[in-house]
Order: C-alpha cells, then sequence, then structure tokens
C-alpha cells in the first residue's frame, strides 16, 4: 500500500540527519507483519535481491530499457557513481552510526548499505541523474503489529534528474513496486518459520 510522504517525514529516523537535502519520492507499507526484531531479517531478504519480481517480463523489460537509456546519455558513467560526483553519506554519519553496524549491500541493484540499526536501514545509490537512498524502517501497526516501511529519497541532478524521476514516476507507482511488493510479501510469508 502506498502511503503519504508523511508516513516517513513524521518518525524519528536517523535518516533524516544525514539525507536532510533530500526529499521523500515514494513511502510504501510493506507486507511483512512480524515482531519488533525483524528488521534484520527484512534487510537480509531484500539485500540478497532474488525476489521472484525481478524474473517477470515487465519488470526485466523495464530495467534493460532504464540501462541502455543509462549507455545513451552516460548516466552511469564511473564518473556519475558514489565517491566520484557524489560523495557517499557514509562520509557524514555521526560517530554513533559510524561505529554501528553497517548492514549488507544489494547483491542485483547497484545500493551500497550505509547504515543498520535496530528500526531502520538505509542504502544509496548514484548516478547521472541524481543521489538516493533507499530506507527501510520497522514500524508498529495497530492493525497488524509491526511491519515494514519502504521511503525513496531522492536529491535529483539538477533539470535532468528531475525530468527523469517525473518521467519514470508512472513506471515505478504501477509496475515496478507493486510487483516487488507482492514479491516481498511472498517471500515474508514462505520464510515465517525461520522467524520463530
Amino acid at each position: 500500500m502506498r502511503l503519504p510522504t508523511t508516513a516517513h517525514t513524521s518518525r524519528p529516523w536517523r535518516s533524516h540527519e544525514i539525507a536532510p537535502d533530500f526529499r521523500v519520492e515514494d513511502v510504501w507499507a510493506l507486507p511483512t507483519p512480524g515482531g519488533p526484531d525483524d528488521l534484520a531479517h527484512l534487510v537480509r531478504q531484500f539485500a540478497k535481491g532474488e525476489q521472484s519480481h525481478t524474473s517477470s517480463p515487465g519488470y526485466r523489460l523495464l530495467w534493460a530499457a532504464r540501462w541502455k537509456l543509462g549507455a545513451w546519455f552516460g548516466w552511469d558513467h564511473p564518473d556519475t557513481a558514489l565517491g566520484a560526483r557524489e560523495r557517499s553519506l557514509r562520509d557524514c554519519l555521526p560517530e554513533d552510526l559510524r561505529r554501528g553496524a553497517r548492514g549488507p549491500d544489494h547483491r542485483a541493484l547497484p545500493l551500497t548499505s550505509v547504515y543498520q540499526t535496530h528500526d531502520e536501514w538505509a542504502a544509496e545509490t548514484a548516478n547521472g541523474t541524481g543521489h538516493s537512498v533507499l530506507h527501510i524502517g520497522w514500524v508498529l501497526d495497530e492493525a497488524v503489529g509491526y511491519r515494514g516501511q519502504m521511503a525513496v529519497l531522492v536529491k535529483p541532478n539538477g533539470l535532468i534528474g528531475t525530468v527523469y524521476m517525473a518521467a519514470v514516476k508512472p513506471f515505478r507507482v504501477l509496475v515496478l513496486y507493486p510487483q516487488m511488493l507482492r514479491s516481498i510479501g511472498r517471500e515474508w510469508q514462505s520464510t515465517a518459520h525461520l522467524r520463530r
């Protein structure tokens, strides 16, 4: 389920400290009901990058088109990556987060983990269109107990990044996220026995 921006901004996430100039692009409730200590399991599951939605033809077609456009326009050139054009948020972490757990990098997408706490995980990526943070928090939901909540934070790279984010929004909202959420939910249910 898609959530309002305030579902992310109203919570005391540490991401507000390290990415204050990023705007909240999307917020989604994840179909991952669980107990108070299940974030680490969700992060491991997500970072494996083996969700079934990645095998769907629509998902593969959209990503193939994105990588092709990136090659044509130079969006994914190494000089646009983290550490080149954009400084990693890991370099800006407060001391307690720097000393804490970093969390896993994503295996299938260019997402580098920034930090992980008991109730949140943040990973980042950068390219010619902008600098983005994927944030997964663990929240108390009166309807199901605890569950995951995913937010995407973005700092577009000028007009190119702003136009790009507007152009891909329908594909993200109507195709990518719904498929991804269904897949995450199916895998979460299939591994319920591991969390008991």
